[in-house]
């Protein structure tokens, strides 16, 4: 079973903290988590372009000219293609799905292998607990400091704490997220990930086997 150093918020190691082995003991495996990332982030994407096909256009409904005796080519309409102001074959529709669908299985698995390697790498802390007695920006970058984990990390807490997310909100290399928000896509981003203490075992409850 893994354990990790745990510590204060003033910096000082006051202990261990045990870690399951099925969820921080996990062998990682590159394809699966770089297969979840790219699915989580094509998932983000939304449809902003689109393009009116030649029914969509207002105007046109009158023949341009005769169809015959003009020397000219046949046209049916000025909301043709081949117009000036026509429509558009082939654009962009915003109708366009861009979902890739993943195994909820895979998805989960790819979480551990990913919290498995920082805990490996001695990337994963934990925290006893984050004090809101000063509701103020200055007071967390002071805690950041002072904790051995460097200026980038993801700090993990259990449910919503609007006040410690407002403390967090304006650091620009720390993030701070929900157990039930843990995604791999965001894990990947930072170096160094930061439980607070009761975040672990809601964790482990969250994702039991």
């Amino acid at each position: 079973m893994p354990n990790v150093k745990l510590y204060n918020v003033d910096g000082k190691e006051i202990g261990k903290a045990e870690l399951s082995d099925s969820r921080f003991g996990v062998k990682p495996a590159t394809s699966l988590v770089h297969a979840v990332v790219v699915a989580q982030e094509t998932n983000k994407r939304t449809t902003r372009a689109s393009t009116k096909t030649r029914g969509e256009i207002s105007g046109g409904g009158k023949k341009p000219w005769r169809q015959k005796g003009t020397g000219r080519a046949r046209q049916g309409s000025i909301r043709s293609p081949q117009w000036v102001g026509g429509g558009i074959v082939f654009g962009p529709r915003k109708e366009r799905n861009y979902e890739v669908k993943i195994n909820k299985k895979a998805k989960q698995q790819a979480l551990f292998m990913v919290l498995s390697d920082r805990v490996a790498h001695d990337k994963l802390f934990v925290v006893d607990k984050f004090p809101i007695d000063k509701v103020k920006t200055a007071v967390f970058a002071g805690w950041m400091k002072k904790l051995p984990f460097g200026r980038k990390s993801l700090v993990v807490i259990n449910g919503s704490n609007p006040e410690l997310l407002r403390m967090v909100r304006n650091l620009k290399n720390v993030e701070l997220v929900g157990v039930n928000s843990l995604q791999v896509a965001t894990l990947v981003k930072y170096p160094t990930v930061v439980f607070e203490q009761s975040a672990v075992p809601a964790f482990e409850k969250l994702y039991r086997a």
